[in-house]
């Protein structure tokens, strides 16, 4: 069926057939989109992910409209309802509502008022009065009184006619379409506060007595109303001016102002008031609800990928730290794989004796070790220990890096770190994950839920499942973008891998522990139940660091290796050294190997990775550091200029780790000296900034900064601009009010320990 989508998705997305067509057939055969984007340029046109997952998407949802349209007429030609005309015109419809719109008349229903009027013989009275021919409708009423069916007087006969023009006015297609346009252009979103339930839903403040249309409602606002909705705080409706949407209705259908035009006219107003108004607002909270849920995933993909992607500090020996201080630090010593070695905990923060002790502890296993590098959650008292261990003096050689910690704890209880560490605890398993997140962040994020990392908008209030399949996607972008080590990588890794899935990986695995570490890509296809289509798909992203052949480490898919072979052998060299040797790559003429398979892009894409064999496509790793003596907010006074980590981008601004446990917000209108639309122009999720603060509330735990450049910090205001400088802080910060004070949703990103 797919075929006969392929022109309109063309057309949709501004490409050929061609290109279209060829993606489908690919999808079709088993590929996927990083293998189809990576290793069939040739065949799409060179298109990226982005373009072949929104052909993929659009497939599957004409798909849906098809099998959706097939149920119809089915049910329709059982029914014996189905015409000629119907038919073309079901056929022919483009989109589900219109689908839907074209079958309500002839939907099977629950017994209504229009069913009884039909029941009591009123239709051919309702069919007269809707010509609006002149006639006097209490007389040809009067032909329908009939006390035995429960038509008692004229004014029954006349108000089952209205219940019918009244259902025939709520299923008529134009109207519907002529409402939900209305609908889009002119409702408002009204919230109210349910009166007795004021004092406990204060921080839906701004929304008590809110109105806005719906035209223009960003997303979180729609999902923030919607969720004081659920939580039974707010009262929400969604409806256009009333006497606006009459005066639609009544042109399509009142013809004149006679007697029968006004019985019209009544049933008209009934049927919007009773029937359709109703329907139009479920559709349009359903059509706002799903505008705001794709925003907010939009917003957590991007989110997620700029984490995923975050610079690795690479294979060294690591200490992570966990920190606590009532329960003390529970410490781990990782080799360079991210293997455990050795845990234990200390407690620096306990006692001067303690400290002293916990310092001989860590040099000891800083020497033992080998530690090249000390990772520390920045949770609860990780300033704190960070400061201890900077106190201790330790080797310049040895990097201190505050590690983000969100979702460690969801690992350390999960299945996942029980099979790992069985004979462990959770406090030993979270501080493992922190070592190993700094290692290589992509490797061991992906054990973690996408929605525990700390990085989502509003994703416990958007659709589920469209929200697992597209963070599936940049998971699945993400992993076979780096490439994964075929001999080190764990099952939950190897699963993101283009082609695999949990039990190929689950084989690979156990083949590696039973025969030992592959030497070639070809060993690959020794696992069983890994078929040809499998190894097709997974192979190029598959990296084997000491391989058998020099290609093994790089991008380059086993089906080019004749192709290098081949140029090697024209140059009179070997393939290592065509990776060597720059000078051999320059003699290459990529022209000679053009073939009816393999074009230019796939060719150029070989000879980037012979300059490059399996290098790491993420940033170099830099230490960042928080502004010392800035360890918690009665810290942090107005006008400071600090270093920080972005560690989430909202639709309203941008929150910062500035090491003190709570992130500040950087509203949108303080990310730059010009007009801001989207957070993710300016920042992205990792990024190092320097803030200055605007404002700091002590009692609500809530800090306010600013990006902007030209901020003057505390040395740079004299003693007679002081005061002038912090009201214009302050004044500044109220900015920020409806983000600080109401906004359901900023705490769960502000506080990183709740």
């Amino acid at each position: 069926m797919s075929e006969i989508h392929i022109p309109k998705i063309a057309q949709e997305l501004n490409l050929s057939p061609k290109q279209v067509q060829a993606t489908a057939d690919l999808l079709n055969e088993g590929g996927t989109v990083p293998f189809i984007a990576r290793y069939r340029k040739e065949a799409t046109g060179s298109l990226d992910e982005v373009a072949i997952t929104t052909i993929r998407d659009r497939l599957n949802q004409l798909m849906e409209l098809d099998k959706r349209r097939e149920a119809i007429l089915k049910s329709l030609e059982e029914r014996g309802q189905l015409t000629d005309e119907l038919k073309e015109k079901i056929l022919s419809a483009e989109t589900m509502v219109v689908l839907e719109d074209i079958y309500l008349p002839y939907r099977p229903k629950r017994r209504t008022r229009t069913t009884v009027a039909k029941e009591k013989g009123l239709e051919p009275l309702a069919q007269r009065l809707f010509t609006q021919e002149e006639m006097d409708p209490m007389a040809e009423a009067s032909a329908f009184v009939d006390p035995e069916k429960g038509v008692d007087s004229v004014e029954d006969a006349l108000a089952g006619a209205r219940d019918i023009i009244a259902e025939w006015v709520n299923e008529d297609q134009i109207a519907r379409a002529r409402m939900r346009d209305f609908y889009s252009s002119k409702a408002v979103f009204k919230s109210k506060v349910i009166q007795e339930k004021a004092t406990e839903g204060i921080k839906y403040k701004d929304y008590f007595d809110w109105e806005e249309p719906v035209s223009s409602a960003p997303s979180h606002r729609i999902l923030a109303m919607r969720r004081g909705e659920n939580e039974e705080f707010l009262t929400l409706r969604v409806l256009p001016t009333e006497d606006e949407a009459l005066d639609i209705l009544d042109s399509l259908f009142v013809k004149g102002d006679g007697l029968a035009s006004q019985q019209v006219r009544m049933a008209v107003h009934d049927s919007y008031k009773r029937l359709l108004s109703s329907s139009m607002e479920t559709e349009i909270r359903l059509a706002t609800k799903k505008r705001a849920d794709e925003e907010a995933i939009r917003v957590f993909v991007e989110n997620l990928r700029q984490l995923l992607l975050a610079p690795p500090l690479g294979q060294k020996n690591v200490l992570a730290i966990d920190p606590g201080f009532r329960t003390g630090c529970k410490v781990v010593c990782l080799d360079r794989q991210g293997k455990l070695l050795h845990n234990e905990t200390i407690y620096p923060l306990q006692s001067e004796k303690a400290a002293a002790d916990a310092g001989s502890e860590i040099r000891e296993m800083c020497e033992r070790f080998s530690i090249e590098a000390i990772a520390v959650g920045n949770g609860t008292a990780g300033r704190e220990t960070e400061a201890f261990i900077r106190s201790l003096n330790l080797s310049k050689e040895i990097q201190l890096v505050m590690v983000n910690e969100s979702g460690a704890s969801v690992y350390s209880a999960s299945e996942v770190a029980r099979e790992e560490f069985p004979d462990q605890d959770v406090t030993v398993r979270g501080a493992v994950s922190i070592g190993r997140r700094l290692m290589d962040p992509l490797a061991e994020l992906v054990k973690i839920d996408p929605k525990s990392i700390g990085v989502g908008q509003y994703q416990h209030d958007v659709d589920q499942g469209a929200l697992k399949g597209s963070l599936d996607d940049v998971v699945i972008s993400c992993v076979n973008h780096v490439g994964v080590e075929v001999n080190t990588a764990s099952k939950q890794l190897l699963t993101y891998v283009s082609g695999l899935g949990p039990q190929l990986a689950k084989g690979i695995v156990e083949y590696r522990n039973e025969h030992g570490p592959f030497q070639s890509r070809e060993r690959l296809k020794k696992v069983p139940r890994l078929g040809p289509k499998a190894f097709e798909q997974a192979a190029g992203f598959l990296r084997i660091r000491d391989g058998e052949n020099p290609l093994d480490r790089s991008a380059v898919h086993p089906e080019s290796y004749p192709i290098v072979d081949a140029m090697a052998k024209n140059l009179g060299c070997s393939v290592l050294d065509l990776v060597r040797e720059e000078k051999l790559r320059e003699r290459i003429d990529l022209n000679q190997y053009v073939s009816d398979k393999v074009g230019l892009p796939t060719l150029n894409d070989i000879l980037a990775e012979l300059s490059k064999p399996g290098r790491d496509p993420r940033e170099q790793f830099e230490t960042f550091r928080f502004a010392d003596g800035v360890e918690k907010i009665e810290d942090v006074k107005p006008g400071m200029k600090l270093p920080g980590v972005v560690t989430n981008i909202a639709a309203f601004g941008v929150f910062v780790d500035i090491g003190v446990h709570q992130d500040g917000l950087v509203h949108i209108s303080e990310l730059a000296n010009r007009f801001i639309k989207n957070p993710a122009e300016v920042v992205k999720v990792h990024q190092k900034v320097i803030v200055t603060v605007l404002d700091v509330d002590l009692e609500r735990k809530r800090i306010s900064l600013s990006m902007k450049s030209g901020q003057p910090g505390p040395k740079d205001i004299s003693k007679g601009e002081k005061k002038e400088k912090q009201e214009k802080r302050q004044e500044r910060g109220q900015k920020h009010k409806e983000v600080f004070t109401n906004n359901p949703f900023a705490d769960a990103f502000r506080n990183r320990n709740q």
